[in-house]
């Protein structure tokens, strides 16, 4: 069982239940998971996500793309109960990533804490970023990434979040020692209980979105 099915197993066994606007959850908060590349390619080996479109919607992210039609063009409908416009949301943020990436190209300094923050308290929006802040550090010639998650759904959001880090520690021209995800709320919906429990038996699932 690997990294990420532990996470899922964690919440079904001691996670609480809360009610909530979008679905009641079981949840747990505060949790880490810590992965090594081994642990990457186990969980994506191992566990199906939607890599092209996920590939995409990062490439439109970093782009700036704000438009909802641009991700519906690529085959991306999961953004369509934001509106036309994601204000405020991923895009704002990740088009400063490419520039973060040419600098620690760069300098590649090790003294150096790059990172990326998400989102604000202080403004409008339709989509509050769940990730909330990469950081990028260099140890001993290798790339440590860290990324804190103020709310997670372990069963559709997080394999996706773990498969964007990796595709941003691809960008970057240091050996990846680490991505380590800090989840300050994990969960799962009560409607996806069921099928967390078929895919942990290594049955087909389809989760719901909850919006």
């Amino acid at each position: 069982m690997n990294k990420y099915h532990k996470t899922l197993k964690r919440i079904l066994q001691k996670g609480k239940v809360q009610e909530n606007k979008k679905g009641n959850i079981r949840y747990l908060l505060n949790k880490e998971l810590h992965l090594r590349p081994i642990d990457l390619l186990e969980i994506l080996e191992g566990h199906t996500v939607a890599r092209n479109k996920l590939r995409d919607e990062l490439d439109l992210f970093m782009q700036g793309e704000r438009n909802t039609e641009a991700y519906r063009d690529i085959g991306i409908t999961w953004w369509d109960y934001c509106g036309p416009i994601l204000v405020n949301s991923y895009p704002t943020y990740f088009e400063q990533l490419p520039g973060l990436i040419k600098r620690i190209n760069k300098e590649k300094r090790s003294s150096k804490n790059y990172v990326l923050f998400l989102g604000a308290n202080t403004i409008d929006t339709n989509q509050q970023p769940c990730l909330s802040l990469i950081q990028f550090q260099i140890d001993r010639g290798k790339l440590v990434l860290s990324a804190y998650q103020r709310s997670s759904d372990a069963s559709l959001g997080l394999p996706s979040d773990i498969y964007h880090l990796y595709l941003i520690s691809r960008q970057i021209d240091i050996p990846l020692k680490s991505i380590t995800l800090f989840l300050g709320n994990v969960h799962i919906y009560e409607n996806n209980l069921k099928s967390t429990k078929r895919l942990l038996k290594g049955k087909d699932s389809k989760f719901s979105l909850n919006v």
